[in-house]
């Protein structure tokens, strides 16, 4: 309603930003490595295909991944970064690129003098959201926003056991509450910490599986 108080009737000049709902939880929708591989299968652009494969191993917003320049790209030491001024934190971002980004990235060399991404040889200034709903659905994949690109690189980093901090630095979040969304992705990572205080069932194997062992080692 407010964007069309903006857009359609020129009531105002510009919508307020609201805060959400408190307790209204954060949507967090991620997809797995081998969905992800559908997803790219069934992009037929070029500079989207690429400019997924870059989300999916960077976790760049949307809007950093189409204005990437050449300028802050250093292939040679496989890193990039954002400017403050395009961060959404306002902090600079540094980029550590790997396999997957340097491949995706190097594929543009040539094609356009300062932007990475090109289509038709210009700088791309738009997003068709339409063109990555038909590729999701190509795909079968469903309910998947571009944003959800980012949501799923960093739940794949938690899965495979990057600390939050290291997580929270690669993403350029300002806020750490804005990673601990990700924590419950990582179980697994957090057994060998669980089995750390373990007393009864180490008692049990130490006494023979004696009753109540577990008790006599917690009173002497």
């Amino acid at each position: 309603m407010l964007n069309r108080a903006v857009h359609e009737w020129d009531w105002i000049d510009k919508a307020p930003k609201l805060s959400d709902l408190p307790g209204k939880p954060k949507r967090i929708r991620w997809i797995t490595r081998e969905e992800a591989q559908h997803l790219i299968d069934a992009i037929r652009a070029d500079w989207l295909r690429d400019v997924a494969i870059l989300g999916f191993a960077t976790g760049l917003r949307r809007a950093n991944l189409l204005n990437l320049e050449w300028s802050p790209v250093d292939l040679v030491n496989r890193r990039a970064w954002i400017h403050p001024d395009q961060a959404k934190a306002r902090n600079p971002i540094g980029v550590p690129l790997n396999n997957d980004a340097v491949e995706a990235i190097r594929r543009w060399i040539g094609k356009h003098q300062t932007s990475v991404f090109a289509r038709n040889g210009r700088p791309i200034e738009s997003w068709n959201n339409e063109q990555w709903q038909r590729s999701c659905e190509r795909a079968g994949i469903e309910n998947f926003r571009f944003h959800d690109v980012r949501h799923t690189w960093a739940s794949w980093h938690v899965q495979v056991g990057t600390p939050l901090n290291r997580l929270m630095a690669l993403g350029g979040w300002s806020k750490y509450e804005m990673v601990l969304r990700y924590a419950h992705l990582a179980p697994d990572h957090l057994a060998a910490h669980a089995a750390a205080v373990t007393i009864w069932a180490e008692g049990k194997s130490a006494t023979g599986d004696q009753e109540h062992s577990g008790l006599k080692l917690l009173t002497g």
